[in-house]
């Protein structure tokens, strides 16, 4: 298991903005990450003192991240740039009114050194809250 701290050392995101608190389990594949993050008032991505599920896009492109640089061995993931979001599903409004912690499970479908695109799930309270695939380009 991965703590934040250890987290934030491997992906492009620092400080407030490293959403993920604990990395579960990882292998060639997929990853299943968990998140307190949206639970805080001082979460950067709230707004009008919310946090809308939309938000949850920023959860799953970090696990991505993480994946991508323990699948390297360790080395810490070049920033990006999301090319595509596919079959987007939103299963409620807001994240923050989400008690407990937000899962996190990322699966990769292409990984190259340019760029990657997985299909993802971000779930609580026994039930999805987002779902979709995404594409990143690494320059």
């Amino acid at each position: 298991m991965l703590n934040h701290e250890a987290i934030a050392a491997l992906v492009p995101h620092q400080g407030a903005m490293c959403l993920l608190d604990r990395a579960l389990s990882w292998d060639a594949e997929r990853i299943l990450c968990e998140a307190d993050s949206h639970a805080l008032g001082s979460n950067p991505l709230r707004r009008g003192g919310m946090l809308p599920a939309v938000c949850g896009l920023e959860f799953a492109l970090q696990a991505m991240a993480l994946h991508g640089a323990l699948s390297a061995g360790g080395v810490p993931q070049r920033a990006g740039f999301v090319s595509s979001l596919r079959d987007v599903r939103m299963g409620t409004a807001r994240l923050d009114t989400i008690a407990g912690p937000l899962r996190i499970e990322a699966v990769a479908l292409v990984a190259e050194a340019g760029g990657f695109i997985y299909r993802f799930e971000i779930a609580g309270e026994g039930r999805s809250l987002l779902s979709g695939q995404a594409a990143v380009i690494i320059p």
